[in-house]
């Protein structure tokens, strides 16, 4: 959690907070010397500012301060990624209630970013403007997930919550996450055309070690960019005992990870108005796992005999690799004297993502013929894209009232790829089939897909009263077609199943405003509404198996899901305190639910499942956040300043009219900090209430915790500074929502399998020159 620095406003009287003082004390004297004198704590300084002054771009396509825009937008800039010691995901959203991160403990780690409680597909990723790939998984062995993006590449990390797509276009039902890479010119300040940067860090949760090598050059038209990657560990620790290799596992399967990036910017500024940029970016990760908790007697398939041989899996491992690959070209003008535009920015991009995730598992058959058997599988999905986008500005007035419009378009051209393939190996005859009931491989899940969205936007914010009033009205217009390809492997797999093509059109407006009714204060809030296109692996089902009696079948009058929005808020902003407090209401329609049964013999000769439009959905909440600098209301106070956060928010499945499982229960953050000139610390606390809307009476209620976080850091020389954190400092045992499988039910013997980490350890030293 970042420092508390306002700009200049009247100050307000506000008792002065000598518990919260004395209560950081202890922790003060146990994490650095008192070696400086009160004037240096009159003297410091923090590049962190008041959240309300943070400039952010996505809630608008516009550059304005978070006061300014009708949404609630969250901003995570690099200084707060360094001080929170921040390496994934996770991490980044460890301070922020009212998002989560999913997670597979068992394998596959972190996967999808959930707003508000709408998580998966349904929010959309971006980097530079370029959306992450899907996810996507089958089964216990496929499970692709979003977390492509290397942290240390990033500058600023921004949330839009709630549904956004009268401006991001279709994904964005839940909300839209922005990562915003490093740039030349973040380095080269105060006319320098060098800059060499060196960042090393370790962690305990995982026996992590990483490293970053950063490298900036820069002239009167020419400047460029290298920043080079590399982390390494194991798996993340929980807080489970049981170290069994079976079933009744606790303790995390052992891992290996190892990964790296690169990003290069290339940049030529012709003008001091514009600049072309080349971006070239890649990442790859790779995991080993042995799966220590799926080995163990497989249960008996139902109607088999309570006699009949058993097998037992002797061994499981899984070998699992994801990569990224961007190149993105891009112009920025920032003034134009044209009617039609004061500035335009457009870029054109290629990326391609990959995961690929290999398993090894050994059986045994329990009898007096062991037959052992070597299973083999491998799992493939491959998303390309080629895309387009360009955003213009004008701004002008109509007598007194003032205007800035702003338009554009997007274009995406994406090829989607999946596969399953396996083999089986009988290890006493050396016989190998490509049989694994119930598959024979290789299988596709969904044909070869190519979609193409194309959107045009146009937002107008129209400023009233000198400003105090602004009204922002948009709308965006959506194109949506599927042209799905069969192929050997589909035609083999899904014999005499047709696929259909699909083209669907969507409208998202937006209305919103902000009205500063006084010096300090200012009302926010609006419409919005958001849609998801219907996927490509719903449209068209890859689930046929006539041995077992069922096949699936098209629906190409799947409609898009689509969300509405309501929000209202309150802002708070002076030279000491700032706070904003929001009220939202989402409704959400035609959620499509995959592999629906819609008949079964003798109605038909095999059981038919279809994806349908099924489900409606509604979530709604409150969430508040603000920080106090309190060396603005008392000389004594110097250098101390609080933050905090908090997040409640209720959601029903409409439809079955019962708890969403993907709310997470009241959240909050707190943090206590003291900065000094060179140094600073802070005290902060992560606490939820226990997990009470379920829907099933069985099901694992996760109770409720406070962790505290002792963060520290320390410039020791100029160019020179160490970062260190002691996390959940009272090693308590408790459970992250995001761990937690929706199957979990409160009697599982393995519920410690699914713990956070207890206490540990991170820090980082960076240099530069």
């Amino acid at each position: 959690m970042s420092r508390v620095h306002t700009q200049a406003a009247p100050a307000r009287s506000i008792p002065n907070p000598v518990p919260a003082r004395c209560a950081l004390a202890l922790a003060l004297t146990l994490a650095l010397p008192a070696v400086a004198s009160a004037a240096d704590a009159a003297d410091a300084a923090s590049a962190d500012v008041n959240e309300l002054n943070r400039v952010v771009v996505s809630a608008t396509r516009t550059e304005r301060q978070v006061q300014d825009v009708p949404a609630t937008v969250s901003a995570i800039d690099r200084e707060r990624m360094d001080n929170e010691l921040v390496r994934d995901i996770r991490d980044l959203f460890r301070y922020e209630p009212g998002i989560e991160v999913g997670a597979n403990r068992e394998r596959f780690g972190l996967g999808d970013i959930r707003i508000r409680g709408l998580g998966g597909n349904r929010v959309r990723v971006l980097v530079d403007g370029v959306s992450v790939s899907d996810s996507f998984a089958i089964g216990s062995f496929s499970n692709a997930g979003r977390n492509f993006v290397d942290l240390d590449t990033v500058k600023q990390v921004e949330v839009v919550r709630g549904p956004s797509s009268a401006l991001h276009g279709s994904d964005a039902l839940g909300g839209v996450v922005s990562f915003v890479t490093k740039d030349p010119n973040d380095y080269l300040k105060d006319g320098a055309n060098t800059y060499f940067g060196l960042k090393l860090g370790a962690e305990s949760q995982n026996e992590g070690l990483y490293g970053s090598a950063t490298a900036a050059f820069g002239g009167e038209r020419w400047s460029g960019l290298v920043v080079v990657n590399h982390h390494q560990g194991k798996e993340t620790e929980n807080q489970g005992d049981n170290d069994a290799h079976d079933g009744t596992r606790t303790r995390a399967n052992p891992q290996d990870f190892d990964g790296r990036s690169v990003l290069t910017k290339l940049v030529y500024a012709p003008s001091e108005n514009q600049r072309f940029r080349l971006t070239v970016e890649g990442s790859e990760e790779q995991t080993d796992t042995l799966v220590f908790n799926a080995l163990g007697l497989v249960a008996l398939v139902p109607g088999q005999p309570p006699n009949s041989p058993r097998t037992r899996v002797a061994s499981m491992s899984g070998d699992d690799r994801q990569t990224r690959a961007r190149v993105a070209f891009a112009h920025e003008i920032d003034s134009i004297d044209s009617v039609l535009a004061d500035s335009l920015q457009w870029q054109i991009y290629r990326q391609d993502s990959e995961t690929t995730q290999r398993t090894r598992e050994q059986r045994v058959t329990l009898s007096n013929n062991p037959n052992p058997t070597l299973r083999l599988r491998e799992f493939n999905f491959d998303q390309r894209v080629y895309g387009a986008e360009a955003t213009a500005h004008k701004s002008f007035a109509t007598g007194s009232v003032g205007h800035t419009l702003t338009y554009g378009f997007e274009y995406e051209n994406t090829e989607f790829r999946q596969k399953r393939d396996g083999r089986a190996v009988n290890l006493t005859t050396g016989a190998v089939s490509n049989a694994i009931s119930p598959d024979a491989f290789p299988v596709r899940d969904f044909p070869v897909s190519k979609t193409q969205n194309a959107g045009v936007f146009v937002q107008d914010e129209i400023q009233f009263a000198d400003g105090k009033f602004r009204l922002v009205p948009a709308v965006r217009v959506d194109r949506y077609e599927l042209r799905p390809r069969k192929d050997a492997i589909w035609n083999g797999d899904n014999p005499g199943v047709t696929v259909s093509d699909l083209s669907k059109t969507s409208v998202s407006p937006k209305l919103g405003a902000v009205w500063h009714f006084a010096e300090d204060w200012s009302l926010y809030g609006g419409y919005q509404r958001g849609f998801r296109a219907p996927p490509y692996s719903d449209v068209n089902l890859g689930f046929t198996n006539l041995q077992f009696g069922y096949t699936a079948i098209p629906n190409p009058n799947l409609k898009p899901e689509t969300s509405d929005g309501y929000e209202l808020g309150l802002r708070l902003r002076n030279k000491a305190v700032y706070a904003q407090v929001a009220a939202f209401y989402n409704d959400y329609k035609d959620f499509i639910e995959s592999s629906r049964q819609v008949s079964a013999p003798p109605q038909t000769p095999l059981i038919v499942f279809q994806s349908q439009n099924v489900a409606k959905a509604r979530i709604r909440g409150v969430e508040l956040r603000g920080g106090i600098d309190f060396g603005e209301l008392s000389d004594a106070l110097a250098g101390w300043s609080t933050r905090f956060a908090a997040a409640y928010s209720k959601g029903e499945d409409k439809t079955a009219d019962r708890p969403l499982e993907s709310i997470a229960p009241l959240t909050a953050s707190v943090g206590v900090a003291y900065d000094r000139d060179t140094w600073g610390v802070e005290l902060a606390g992560r606490f939820a209430r226990h997990k009470t809307d379920l829907p099933a009476s069985n099901r694992f209620a996760a109770p409720g915790y406070g962790v505290l976080d002792l963060l520290a850091h320390w410039q020791f020389a100029p160019g020179a500074k160490f970062n260190v954190g002691v996390f959940n400092l009272g090693d308590e045992k408790y459970w992250d929502g995001g761990d937690v499988p929706g199957t979990l039910t409160a009697s599982s013997a393995v519920l410690d399998r699914y713990t956070a980490p207890g206490r540990n350890v991170g820090a980082s030293v960076a240099v530069s020159w």
